[in-house]
């Protein structure tokens, strides 16, 4: 088994799909570390007069008229019947801040999570498509017939192919996913705020990637058994992008209680260690309308972590009956 998976890497990192996937992955990275890098230039030197000017303004009013306006609130809060909101919380005038005003700068520790959850996406399908392709190719050029002939068990065959697919996206994405972090922080730590990274926030990012790295890994290995069963990569991708407009977009927009059961919101918990969402919960009213309000849920890991494993399962199991019963020619 060793032998076969070694082989079948050899064949991913040789294949020119897979060298120019990769490079394709290391180019949008650095677009995103551009477009970060314009995010987080500091405003112009009109910009920030403009912003000295209007804190200025505000200063001069709060100055002027805060004692009044607190006066006069005080007041309307004392006539006002109970249940009445908290006195500071309706009275409070703070003072203006210069920091309020102008573009607040880029802050390293608000700005990389979202980050990390929107480039796993895209190693997720990456590693999909590629994996896919690094499987199905064999079928539409009929190679896998030859490929049997020398080795005939065909679940030691399967089993090396989604072996080489999951392990060899491993070192891609731990390099996509260092390029990021490292390049977002050189480039925050010299144009806005790196002063919150605390060893905490460090640890957070760090688990992120690793849960991100999994899933690239296990995406490839997915995408190689649906390649498996359509022997199409064009098919395959059709698959995919069919199930996110009509399952995850449409029905999910449309039912958004099944949302739980979706693979999107899933992916979701498992990343960010919890996810949100919300459902609409509607009841009678006592006059005999009917009324709507949006309830915020939770998500957790572990129901993410476990529905994303035995989907995984599920499908590798699946394609290995496929793979075992089905006459590859036809």
């Amino acid at each position: 088994m060793l032998r076969l998976t070694t082989v079948e890497l050899r064949r991913l990192v040789a294949r020119r799909m897979t060298v120019v996937g990769v490079i394709g992955l290391l180019l949008i990275i650095l677009l995103l570390l551009f477009a970060t890098w314009l995010e987080a230039r500091p405003s112009s030197a009109d910009e920030q007069r403009a912003a000295q000017s209007q804190y200025e303004l505000a200063h001069q009013q709060w100055v002027d008229g805060h004692v009044a306006n607190e006066a006069a609130c005080n007041e309307q809060w004392d006539k006002q019947p109970d249940p009445k909101p908290k006195r500071e919380d309706m009275c409070s005038y703070p003072e203006p801040r210069p920091e309020e005003f102008g573009k607040p700068p880029t802050v390293f520790a608000e700005l990389m999570p979202d980050l990390l959850h929107g480039v796993s996406y895209l190693l997720l399908f990456a590693a999909f498509l590629l994996g896919a392709s690094f499987i199905a190719a064999e079928f539409s050029t009929g190679a896998i017939g030859n490929w049997l002939t020398f080795e005939p068990r065909r679940l030691r065959v399967y089993g090396s192919k989604l072996l080489a697919a999951a392990i060899g996206f491993v070192p891609v994405a731990v390099v996509v996913l260092g390029v990021l972090v490292v390049g977002t922080y050189l480039i925050v730590d010299q144009l806005g705020s790196t002063a919150t990274t605390t060893g905490k926030v460090w640890g957070d990012l760090l688990a992120t990637a690793g849960r991100a790295v999994v899933l690239t890994a296990l995406g490839a290995a997915l995408g190689g058994v649906v390649g498996l069963l359509l022997r199409h990569t064009a098919a395959a991708i059709g698959l995919a992008m069919g199930y996110l407009v009509l399952v995850e977009a449409i029905f999910g927009n449309l039912l958004n209680k099944v949302q739980p059961w979706l693979v999107k919101l899933n992916f979701d918990a498992f990343i960010r260690h919890d996810t949100t969402y919300y459902v609409n919960q509607c009841s009678s009213t006592s006059d005999g309308g009917y009324m709507c309000n949006s309830v915020l849920k939770t998500l957790t890991f572990e129901r993410g972590a476990w529905y994303l494993g035995i989907l995984a399962v599920v499908l590798v199991v699946f394609g290995a009956a496929v793979f075992h019963r089905r006459d590859i020619n036809s």
